[in-house]
């Protein structure tokens, strides 16, 4: 917690204000905390205190409804539903160290022998590809997706630098085994944060067998840092 102390002896405020209330009148001006900053504009000292977007583990999107099922087929599909707030950040918005977690979380069936394939992308720029993975035999098991970003540098594309790391899990019904599989990638060659980008997760059957399904009930993306 950082804190300055001004001393106001050579120049007297007229009116110190708390939200439009008049305070004592001191010589001295004091405040504190991280990030607190002070400037003179249009005769006045305007004492700046961060709002909720300076801090960390923000809320940036909830959903409030399950996904479609992605059921029966091969086509890659989105694994997120409407809900509160925005996947979206616009052109120029993002600044280096700036990180997210997003954690998605539903239920799972697959038939014998197949294959899942996870997508974390950008519009159609690929973040985070888990490749093509072995899952078979499931019914009805609780799975859960936590991915992290971070923002390493800046700019167009070949420039833009983001690092992801996801992690799948999926809890078996039938012997209580934990399985899954992770996957991470730095993307400094297609990422762009000079524009607009909207955060996407995908997947993708290996096969059209009508035993695969897999939705989201739960999806939350924070900004933590």
């Amino acid at each position: 917690m950082a804190t300055t102390t001004i001393n106001l002896t050579a120049q007297a405020y007229d009116t110190i204000k708390d939200e439009s209330t008049a305070l004592t009148q001191r010589s001295i001006l004091k405040f504190a905390g991280d990030g607190v900053t002070a400037a003179d504009s249009g005769g006045e000292t305007v004492v700046t205190i961060p709002g909720p977007s300076a801090t960390t583990n923000v809320g940036l999107f909830a959903q409030t409804a399950n996904s479609t099922a992605i059921t029966g087929t091969n086509v890659e599909t989105t694994l997120i539903n409407g809900g509160v707030g925005s996947l979206s950040v616009p052109a120029n918005g993002f600044s280096i160290g700036d990180s997210f977690r997003a954690v998605v979380a539903g239920v799972l069936n697959a038939a014998n022998n197949q294959t899942i394939r996870i997508r974390v992308k950008s519009g159609s720029v690929i973040l985070l590809d888990s490749g093509v993975q072995s899952i078979t035999n499931i019914t009805n098991d609780v799975f859960s997706l936590n991915v992290d970003f971070t923002i390493r540098a800046l700019g167009a594309a070949g420039v833009a630098s983001i690092v992801s790391l996801g992690t799948f899990h999926y809890a078996k019904t039938s012997n209580a085994t934990v399985q899954g599989f992770a996957f991470n990638v730095v993307n400094s060659t297609t990422f762009n944060t000079t524009i607009s980008n909207t955060l996407d997760i995908t997947v993708q059957w290996g096969s059209n067998n009508a035993g695969n399904s897999i939705f989201s009930d739960i999806f939350i993306l924070n900004k933590t840092y």
